[in-house]
């Protein structure tokens, strides 16, 4: 049976309504070399933080999936924390982000030792942290794949294929996406278990329904942090010429941040259930497709058998 791996268990479909495929509790974007990268105290983490997922609860939110991988802050421990204070369930990440944030060690690494790493963290443990990655987050550039994302990539591809895990990449740029496509597809690699993170971004739509048509998951995730118009236009579109089976939504919203005084001022999680979902329905989407959008296409394209 299909499950969502979360810091606090495995859920399955009928345990879980709106998922939120795209948020963030903890980030450090600082270079790697900046004294005190990813350190934070863990109870002023959760003392900002838990209250941001209890509200998110309240709004209808049953899981958040975190999206923080090696390089930019990655603290399983912490956002694990954060998840329990909260009773909410989160999905975390193994994975590596893009250059100028990849560590020496996996730039020495070969692409079978990141392989192993990642499939590690995917059937086993993150460190010591008692929590299993429930996917793989990656990145790429604006001008195209450098040679260490793409080792990075391929052994993502040989990882989460093992695992049947997903795959997800903060790829700004369409045709980037489809480099990345042809690149897992000579792996092996489902590209039905692909999310094309920040699509929106893409000026291009055609490049979106470029990557549907090969069969990856569409997120639209920056909702709440500009105009809404261009989503309900984008989703709506999606629609119409039937890939909104591919769809998902978020915001990419939190977090604590070291680099600033306290954490910062995070972000709600509550944009989309409380004003964006009203907006959809004025402009006539249904709530079947409004719950596929939210809750059965963020678990099928998460979930592990």
């Amino acid at each position: 049976m299909p499950q969502l791996i979360t810091t606090l268990g495995p859920k399955t479909e009928h345990e879980l309504g709106l998922i939120l495929p795209h948020e963030h509790i903890f980030v450090d974007a600082r270079s790697l070399d900046t004294p005190g990268h990813g350190q934070a105290a863990e109870a002023e983490v959760v003392r900002l933080m838990a209250p941001e997922l209890e509200r998110a609860a309240a709004a209808g939110v049953s899981a958040l999936v975190e999206c923080t991988p090696e390089g930019v802050g990655r603290r399983v421990d912490l956002v694990a924390a954060v998840s329990r204070a909260a009773g909410l369930p989160v999905v975390v990440p193994t994975g590596i982000y893009r250059e100028p944030w990849v560590p020496g060690w996996a730039h020495a690494a070969s692409e079978g030792q990141l392989r192993s790493w990642m499939l590690g963290e995917l059937e086993g443990f993150i460190g010591g942290t008692g929590v299993q990655a429930g996917w793989v987050k990656l990145s790429a550039g604006d001008d195209g794949l450098t040679p260490v994302e793409t080792k990075i990539l391929r052994a993502a591809a040989r990882a989460a294929r093992s695992a049947g895990a997903a795959i997800g990449s903060h790829t700004i740029r369409g045709r980037v996406v489809g480099d990345q496509l042809d690149i897992l597809e000579e792996c092996g690699f489902p590209v039905a278990r692909f999310i094309c993170i920040h699509a929106q971004v893409e000026p291009d739509f055609e490049l979106n329904l470029d990557a549907a048509r090969r069969g990856a998951w569409i997120s639209y995730d920056g909702i709440g942090s500009g105009d809404d118009e261009p989503y309900l236009e984008r989703i709506k579109a999606m629609i119409a010429v039937g890939f909104g089976g591919q769809v998902i939504l978020s915001h990419d919203r939190g977090w604590y941040s070291p680099s600033e005084p306290g954490g910062g001022t995070p972000k709600p999680f509550t944009y989309l259930c409380e004003t964006f979902l009203p907006k959809l329905r004025i402009a006539g989407v249904s709530e079947e497709d409004i719950w596929l959008m939210t809750a059965s296409n963020p678990f099928r394209a998460l979930a592990r058998e």
